[in-house]
């Protein structure tokens, strides 16, 4: 495994190779749920590029950024067990300059996550579109956990008639249920035991479907009576598109939860 800290780095060995490139942008910190990422990645494609970066312009005000967790070594050791080809670790001044060309999401960057978090996915989609500009995947590769990034990125690489071929992956979750997240190292053991509420209220709502209920107003109130000792942002039931629907539709339904643990934000969801 080769480490690249530039862009002229990166670029140059890009010039070099003509296969399949799998590509698992991340911000450090992985888990066993990256790790899924980075080995679909290496089994659909001869040549595995992985980015650590994190990226400043999706941190709002008051947020985390700071405090982000960042184990560099550990993260080098995963990647080098995981047999990434190239782990490109840029600086701030190598991904931003004083004045650029910004990318704006869309209008429904502003519900939902967008809606707490406004501006975010702004800057979500300016990092990811300069990477794909340096990488040049062929495949690159997200988890579902972060539904409306995905559902933005998608978007983008069709706008922009990018070539990238956007892989979905699954969530992968602890034993007991709980999503892996990178922000789960914030909880104190109590926080971490209330957080199988989150799980548990979707695979609730994923019960009652199977009992073929299929009224969104019905398939809330479950969910919030599961978590009814949390405190809830916001539960949605939506299309794949992210428009909001009154029937559940199977094959086009994504069921999204977010729950505060002091002041860590957990989110999870299932798709239908």
């Amino acid at each position: 495994m080769k480490i690249l800290k530039t862009k002229e780095e990166l670029q140059n060995i890009r010039k070099t190779i003509q296969s399949t490139v799998g590509f698992v942008p991340t911000m450090g910190a992985l888990h066993d749920g990256h790790i899924s990422l980075i080995k679909k990645a290496r089994e659909e494609n001869e040549i595995v590029i992985v980015s650590i970066f994190v990226n400043p312009t999706q941190f709002l005000p008051g947020e985390d950024l700071d405090a982000y967790p960042r184990r560099d070594e550990a993260d080098k050791k995963i990647c080098e067990m995981c047999k990434v080809d190239y782990l490109f670790m840029p600086e701030i001044p190598t991904m931003y300059t004083k004045e650029e060309v910004l990318i704006k999401a869309p209008n429904k960057s502003y519900i939902l996550e967008g809606q707490a978090r406004p501006g975010h996915f702004d800057g979500v989609l300016q990092i990811v579109m300069k990477l794909f500009g340096l990488v040049l995947p062929t495949n690159a590769y997200f988890g579902k956990k972060d539904a409306q990034q995905l559902s933005l990125i998608t978007q983008m690489v069709k706008d922009f008639f990018l070539p990238i071929n956007i892989v979905p992956c699954e969530i992968v979750r602890e034993s007991d249920g709980l999503a892996l997240s990178s922000r789960n190292v914030y909880l104190n053991e109590t926080q971490r035991k209330d957080a199988l509420l989150i799980s548990k209220s979707l695979y609730a709502a994923a019960t009652l479907i199977a009992k073929d209920e299929k009224n969104v107003k019905t398939i809330k109130e479950k969910i919030y009576e599961v978590m009814n000792s949390l405190d809830v942002e916001y539960v949605a039931i939506v299309d794949k598109e992210f428009n909001e629907i009154e029937k559940i539709e199977i094959g086009n339904t994504v069921i999204l939860v977010v729950a505060r643990f002091g002041q860590t934000r957990l989110l999870d969801n299932i798709w239908l």
